[in-house]
């Protein structure tokens, strides 16, 4: 990678948040089953390509929330493509109502990720790079201990391979969740949200970022693209998200893994255990761990410009050691 290059990926560039790039394209794929999803393709921006990276986002999450990571990546010559998980964002919804967010299994995301990969590795140069922050980071190590897809590194955000809440042993929460399932309707919301649909409830940004800007981005497209509101997550979701939990603490699971993976985790993180995060690393055969403190909330790929660059960086050095550029001549 040339100097103008690891620039453009590890400074925050002057990107405008708030408008789809120029160079990117927004379309649709269809699962396996013919659910429709929504994607956005950069081409790559150098020739040859660097290769080739596919982000998948959190709950709730869509990918305009990302566009300044993914127009970085892009400028710095990967081919970069960002999709939807089915039932979020402009992808429909698969509970009884416009907002809650509810899953049958997350077998069914982790099936929809392998159908999109199968059909993009063929498409596009690789090395091929899988990328996802929070539940999305939780569904790519979930699709590679299945064996499920079989990419040539991963990086995650925060990834939610553990979820903050009572200190209860995992088996114990999930059985609590198990029988809020039976006890009542499984797609009802597990929490509250604003009192004011569509609204960003008070308090949360306290929980995502020190970068109000960055925050409120997410509010500008929720007005712009109504679609893209989510609120709480259904029972069935929870249910279902502490048992893929104990799937991926199985002995041996994350230790068949034999790929490299980056986890970048914060133990300012209030949403996902920063604890699970570090095992994961250290139970990764070729794993690798970059932490944060308490100058990072959650969503470090929209932090403040210290800490984001910080975070480009550390993706950087892991790629260009994971999967070197060839050389050219």
């Amino acid at each position: 990678m040339d100097q103008n290059s690891q620039a453009e990926m590890t400074e925050s560039p002057q990107i405008n948040r708030r408008a789809i790039p120029p160079a990117a394209v927004e379309s649709q794929w269809q699962a396996a089953d013919g659910h429709p999803l929504r994607r956005i393709d950069w081409p790559g921006a150098q020739s040859p390509v660097r290769g080739s990276i596919l982000f998948l986002p959190g709950r709730g999450d869509c990918y305009e929330k990302y566009l300044e990571s993914l127009e970085q990546w892009h400028r710095a010559g990967w081919r970069v493509t960002a999709s939807d998980w089915r039932g979020q964002a402009g992808s429909g919804r698969l509970g009884k109502d416009a907002v809650t967010g509810h899953i049958d299994d997350f077998d069914t995301w982790t099936d929809d990720l392998a159908h999109i990969w199968n059909q993009w590795v063929n498409e596009v140069p690789g090395p091929h790079v899988l990328a996802g922050h929070s539940m999305g980071g939780h569904l790519i190590m979930r699709a590679l201990v299945d064996g499920k897809v079989q990419p040539d590194a991963v990086f995650l955000s925060a990834p939610m391979l553990g979820m903050q809440g009572p200190p209860l042993p995992l088996p114990v929460l999930h059985l609590v969740a198990v029988l809020m399932t039976k006890i009542g309707d499984p797609t009802r919301q597990a929490w509250k949200w604003s009192e004011k649909p569509g609204e960003l409830p008070a308090h949360r940004a306290n929980l995502l970022t020190h970068d109000p800007d960055r925050y409120f981005d997410e509010q500008w497209w929720r007005d712009t693209r109504p679609e893209l509101v989510m609120g709480p997550a259904s029972w069935k979701w929870v249910e279902r998200a502490y048992a893929s939990c104990r799937r991926l603490e199985q002995p041996g699971a994350l230790e068949a893994v034999g790929i490299p993976v980056l986890i970048v985790s914060t133990s300012g993180d209030k949403l996902v255990s920063h604890e699970a995060n570090v095992r994961a690393a250290k139970r990764l055969p070729k794993g690798k761990l970059v932490t944060f403190g308490e100058e990072a909330h959650h969503e470090i790929l929209r932090e403040v410009d210290d800490v984001r660059d910080r975070m480009m960086r550390e993706i950087a050095i892991f790629l260009d050691g994971a999967v070197p550029q060839a050389p050219q001549g």
